[in-house]
């Protein structure tokens, strides 16, 4: 579980391909003891499992499933990436809850300046946007923000200053293909109505 609070960003340092998934070794600067073999670290928006670590390097893998639902396949060693490690008992959540399972991929539609800050419109599928909502929240690369205005499957978000300077948020352009994870409160109601509409489902009746 995470908060969408990043720590820091990262840099893509090597890349290994294999038939079915892709080996990241990524340099940051994250503490030794949020990168413990086996712990979990958010990269972009993605919850990912620490296997090895060397130096100032570790390492995460991503399977088909993984690289095909995310941007991570279309990373190039030197990409920066968003890192937040997993949220501990006691600490604050100062963003929102967040799994670091993707939903889909979305895009940078525009992006207007507005003094320092940055408006920035993206669209998603059309699947999501029934979890879009004004003043609510959403998670972009692994970025928590809230929602200022929605047009069908496009969503607004004002970025200040400081989140653009710490996070890749900053460096994308019109086009950027991002990670979306909706809110898991959106979710559950969705699913809530769902049920309510349909009722369970026999299992005899397929």
């Amino acid at each position: 579980m995470f908060t969408g609070l990043v720590h820091s960003t990262g840099s893509v340092a090597r890349i290994d391909a294999g038939a079915q998934q892709k080996t990241f070794v990524i340099a940051s600067t994250l503490r030794d003891a949020d990168l413990a073999v086996g712990a979990s670290v958010c990269t972009s928006g993605v919850c990912l499992t620490v296997t090895s670590r060397e130096g100032d390097t570790f390492t995460v893998e991503a399977a088909f499933e993984t690289l095909e639902l995310t941007t991570l396949g279309s990373l190039a060693p030197g990409d920066r990436v968003n890192l937040e490690p997993s949220l501990r008992v006691g600490d604050a959540i100062g963003g929102h809850l967040v799994s670091g399972h993707v939903d889909g991929v979305g895009t940078l539609a525009s992006v207007d300046s507005r003094g320092d800050a940055r408006e920035m419109w993206f669209e998603v599928p059309a699947s999501l946007a029934p979890f879009i909502a004004t003043k609510g929240s959403v998670c972009v690369d692994g970025v928590s923000l809230t929602i200022n205005r929605v047009e069908g499957a496009r969503f607004m978000i004002g970025v200040i200053p400081h989140t653009l300077e710490v996070t890749t948020l900053g460096a994308r352009a019109v086009g950027d293909a991002v990670n979306i994870e909706v809110d898991q409160l959106a979710r559950y109601v969705a699913r809530i109505l769902d049920y309510a509409e349909v009722g369970p489902r026999d299992p005899d009746s397929d």
